[in-house]
C-alpha cells in the first residue's frame, strides 16, 4: 500500500513545501479538495456529515486544482496527483479535457481525475449547469474525455451533449486516470467501471463491507483483474498507527490518504513546521513500517 497526502485547506503559500515534503518522505501522491463556491445560504444539507454542517467553511480556500498541481509539478519530479474531488458537472467537457491533457503534459504523466457528482445546487446554479441529471451527464462526461485524449477525431451525440467533428491538440501521451469517489449504490456502480474509487472518512469495518460492494460492482464490470485499478481512502477513523494502515492495506487498499499532523494533535491547518514534522514523523513511525 502506497500513501497519499492531503493538503486541502491548507494556504497557498504551503503548497509548495508541503508538496516537496511528501515527495521526500516516500508519499506516492499529493490529493486536492475543489469547490467553486461557498453560497450565501446552503439549500441541501451537507451529506457527509450527522449534522449536515460542511467540514470546510467560507474563508478555507480553495485554490484551482489544475493550477495548483502545475505549479507543484514543476517542483517536484515523481510524486502524482489528484482530485478528491474534483466536481465534475460543475463543468463543461471539452473544457476539461484541455485542462487534463495540458496539466498531464506538464506534469510528465503525473495527474488523476478524481472526481464527484457534486451535492450543492447553488454551486451549479452559479457554474451556469443543470443540478438534476448531474449523474448521468457526467457519465457522458466521460466518454468524451477519454474520447479526445485520444488524440483523434471524434464527435459524440449522447442526451445531454451533442459535439460535431473535432479534434483536441496536444492530447494526452496516454489515458488519464479517472477515480469515482463517493460511497452510493450509483457510485459504486461508477467507479468499478473506472480506474479506481475514493472512499470518504470511514471506521475499518465500515470501508471493508464498502470495498466489499465495490468488488461486487467490479465483477459485474469486468474489472475485477485489473492490476492497475485503484482504491484510494482517507485515513480510517480507528486506524491511528502503522497496525491500522496494515489493515486498511490488508482489506485492499491501494492508497491511504492523510493528514499527519491531524493524527498527531494538531489543527487541520497548523503552521508549514509543524505540517512538515508532522509528515517526516509519519514516515518514520507508519510508512516505514507497513
Amino acid at each position: 500500500m502506497d500513501f497519499g497526502l492531503s493538503i486541502a485547506f491548507h494556504s497557498l503559500e504551503n503548497y509548495l513545501p508541503l508538496a516537496r515534503a511528501a515527495e521526500e518522505n516516500g508519499f506516492l501522491a499529493v490529493s486536492l479538495a475543489d469547490h467553486l463556491i461557498y453560497p450565501g445560504a446552503f439549500s441541501v444539507p451537507y451529506p457527509y456529515t450527522p449534522d449536515g454542517v460542511p467540514r470546510f467553511g467560507e474563508f478555507d480556500p480553495f485554490p484551482d486544482p489544475w493550477v495548483a498541481i502545475t505549479a507543484m509539478a514543476a517542483q517536484t519530479s515523481n510524486i502524482e496527483f489528484y482530485t478528491n474531488v474534483f466536481v465534475l458537472p460543475t463543468r463543461n467537457p471539452v473544457q476539461v479535457a484541455k485542462i487534463l491533457a495540458t496539466a498531464d503534459l506538464f506534469s510528465n504523466e503525473r495527474v488523476g481525475l478524481g472526481i464527484g457528482m457534486g451535492w450543492m445546487p447553488e454551486e451549479f446554479a452559479a457554474a451556469g449547469q443543470p443540478f438534476a441529471a448531474r449523474g448521468k451527464r457526467a457519465d457522458e462526461m466521460i466518454d468524451i474525455l477519454r474520447l479526445l485524449w485520444s488524440g483523434e477525431q471524434i464527435t459524440y451525440e449522447g442526451e445531454h451533449y451533442s459535439l460535431d467533428a473535432m479534434r483536441q491538440v496536444p492530447p494526452p501521451r496516454r489515458q488519464i486516470p479517472i477515480y469515482v469517489g463517493g460511497f452510493s449504490a450509483p457510485a459504486l456502480r461508477r467507479a468499478a467501471q473506472s480506474d479506481g474509487w475514493i472512499a470518504d472518512l470511514h471506521t475499518l469495518d465500515e470501508l471493508r463491507e464498502l470495498i466489499g460492494k465495490l468488488d461486487e460492482h467490479r465483477e459485474k464490470a469486468g474489472t475485477a483483474d485489473r492490476k492497475d485499478y485503484r482504491i484510494m481512502a482517507f485515513g480510517c477513523i480507528d486506524a491511528h498507527d502503522a497496525s491500522g494502515f496494515t489493515a486498511m492495506g490488508d482489506m485492499g487498499v491501494s492508497i491511504a490518504t492523510t493528514m499527519p499532523w491531524v493524527l498527531h494533535g494538531h489543527s487541520m491547518t497548523p503552521p508549514i513546521d509543524v505540517a512538515i514534522d508532522s509528515i517526516k514523523r509519519f514516515a518514520d513511525e507508519v510508512i516505514s513500517k507497513c
